[in-house]
């Protein structure tokens, strides 16, 4: 932590130095994404229309609330995914759209979620919040590894981002005791070096100094007692504190209670403004969740998406259902004029759209509107356009978050209707 000092006779001046960036008035945008594998239905993944008379296919059934703020998005591929036509081969550039190393060898992309994390991590004390629901899985299938299988996060190209399987420990990384980011006194914090920097000054300086530093102290105070009178103006996270209790220790027997507990982190990381960059990965790709308390126990989730029985619907809709009740409880978050969900970028996607490994034409949902940047209600077909690339979404998604580049993975044209 630094503190700008006044002119002094004692320094030379080299420039303007650059300000830390004041706190602005309105809410940050988060981004998070959900990742379920394997597809979905053939028959039962589409929308048509427009705003309240957008109609949804069943897969999305869970979504119908959301209409007017949900971008259905088809036609997106990344090519690179093409040339192994397997799961690993398919999922571990998702996020990056960066060619894959094969024969076990580990090299991707870094990931959408983790750009992203290095510039928002500055402000906030998690940098990103990587959640999963199954574990992962470190063998070789067909020449590629499967931690590709296992990972949409990466946050270099050779190493995929751990994650935390445990609701516990991902809700102790959040709040965990000791003191926290902006909680500490300004002069605090920076006083021994005050105390250094004044041998090396003039005593006309130090005089100054002295009457500097007890400036910055007096509105130190002085927010703090308008803050404990609510009196303080723009944007300010909805809670200080977690308001449910600490999960249990291990990870739940049930996986609908598993993706729950993530389900809640991820929306209290956002609402304690914890972290402004969350992945959860609802199961790999290539998985072996069983789905017991939907009365679908016969096959596991790998299996399953090889075909389009009322059983496979079943379970594409309880993945899609954690979605809509991430989308609820933000929209149910007023943050001004706007919800916490308004504020957000809530993208859903899978590796493939069928479990026939199709990734010529990705499944992609996009819920919130990114601090009014985004217009929801709407369908965007893209098969047939040149440039339908997934990495030309992300770089739109990317400047929602005020995050200009000229090139990410293979793209360096946005996707203009976004």
């Amino acid at each position: 932590m630094t503190v700008a000092l006044p002119w002094l006779e004692s320094l030379p001046v080299w420039g303007d130095e650059a300000r830390p960036a004041q706190a602005g008035s309105r809410a940050p945008v988060r981004l998070a994404v959900l990742f379920s594998g394997n597809g979905f239905h053939s028959r039962e993944w589409w929308a048509r229309g427009e705003g309240k008379q957008m109609q949804l296919g069943q897969v999305l059934a869970p979504l119908h609330d959301f209409r007017e703020k949900l971008l259905f998005i088809r036609g997106l591929y990344n090519e690179e995914a093409l040339k192994g036509n397997i799961h690993s081969s398919q999922t571990g550039n998702l996020l990056s759209g960066a060619p894959l190393a094969s024969g076990g060898e580990i090299r991707s992309g870094t990931s959408l979620d983790q750009v992203v994390a290095q510039q928002y991590g500055r402000s906030t004390r998690v940098p990103s919040l990587v959640l999963g629901c199954e574990r992962s899985n470190p063998s070789v299938h067909k020449n590629y590894s499967m931690l590709y299988s296992s990972h949409i996060s990466w946050s270099s190209p050779t190493t995929p981002t751990p994650l935390e399987l445990y609701p516990a420990l991902a809700f102790d990384r959040l709040f965990k005791e000791g003191v926290q980011r902006g909680d500490a006194s300004v002069l605090d914090v920076v006083l021994a070096d005050a105390q250094s920097f004044r041998g090396k000054i003039s005593a006309a300086d130090r005089l100054k100094l002295d009457e500097y530093l007890t400036s910055v102290r007096e509105v130190e105070q002085r927010i703090e007692q308008a803050g404990k009178r609510g009196e303080l103006q723009g944007w300010r996270p909805t809670l200080d504190k977690p308001n449910v209790p600490r999960p249990s220790d291990g990870i739940p027997q049930n996986i609908a209670d598993h993706m729950r507990l993530m389900c809640d982190i991820l929306v209290l990381a956002f609402q304690t403004d914890t972290t402004r960059v969350c992945t959860l990965k609802l199961n790999n790709d290539h998985s072996a969740l069983r789905f017991p308390h939907l009365s679908v126990d016969y096959m596991i989730h790998h299996l399953l998406s090889h075909s389009d029985t009322a059983d496979w619907l079943k379970v594409n809709q309880f993945f899609v259902e954690q979605l809509a009740y991430i989308a609820r409880r933000l929209d149910a978050i007023q943050e001004g004029e706007r919800t916490a969900l308004d504020n957000s970028m809530l993208l859903y996607c899978s590796s493939m759209l069928t479990g026939s490994h199709d990734a010529t034409n990705l499944p992609v949902v996009l819920v919130g509107g990114a601090g009014g940047q985004l217009r929801g209600g709407r369908v965007l077909d893209y098969l047939g356009k040149p440039n339908r690339k997934m990495c030309s979404l992300y770089l739109s998604m990317l400047d929602r978050c005020d995050i200009r580049l000229k090139q990410f993975g293979d793209s360096t044209e946005r996707l203009a209707e976004v």
